[in-house]
């Protein structure tokens, strides 16, 4: 399992001439990341006087982001699971108009799957925004930095998964499923940016740079 390997060993994998793990992986990795430094502001958050007023909400991020991080971690495997699926179809026989019809409606069916997964992996990322921008402006502003790069940790797994999704709309012939995942896809993409904006410029106004 990729998620359970060691940095080292996933890092040298990803520079391998091996497909997976690939871009899709490394979005969810970094969902990872984000729920990781969310949780990490939390707590550094939690007991200090001068945030008692916050208490109750770094408390609930402490509580939900864990989940968050392992559902990013579970989408690093998935993501290469989905694709090694795929690549199985491209190797089923095609001899036959049998097998022909078999192998193009399998094909289907894995890239819609192969664009699913990343899809899951955005709507995750992109629904921990609130949630970031909340422990960057009421966290411990001693890791107010630390916040800003959740966000942008959360911002590259959406824009990444995206791209994911994107290339592999590409290749169904499903109309509707494509226009559906492309809109939301759309949809997600601008939430995101618009966001990480946001962040940016409170983090901006607090550092004063």
């Amino acid at each position: 399992m990729l998620a359970k390997t060691t940095l080292n060993d996933f890092l040298n994998r990803t520079a391998s001439n091996e497909p997976v793990p690939g871009g899709g992986s490394v979005a969810a990795l970094n969902g990872a990341v984000a729920s990781a430094l969310a949780t990490m502001v939390a707590r550094l958050t939690i007991g200090k006087k001068k945030y008692e007023l916050h208490e109750e909400l770094m408390r609930h991020v402490e509580e939900t982001m864990p989940r968050a991080r392992q559902h990013f971690e579970d989408a690093i495997d998935r993501d290469a699971d989905a694709y090694n699926a795929l690549f199985a179809c491209y190797k089923m026989p095609k001899t036959t108009e049998e097998e022909r019809e078999a192998r193009t409606l399998a094909i289907e069916e894995a890239t819609k799957q192969a664009a699913l997964v990343p899809m899951e992996v955005a709507e995750e990322a992109a629904g921990l925004m609130e949630a970031l921008f909340d422990v960057v402006r009421f966290g411990n502003q001693n890791a107010i930095t630390d916040g800003c790069v959740a966000v942008m940790s959360a911002r590259t797994a959406v824009l990444g998964a995206l791209l994911n999704v994107r290339i592999n709309l590409t290749g169904i012939k499903d109309e509707a499923f494509v226009n559906t995942l492309r809109e939301r896809a759309d949809q997600l993409e601008r939430e995101t940016i618009r966001r990480e904006e946001e962040v940016l410029k409170v983090v901006r106004q607090e550092l004063s740079v």
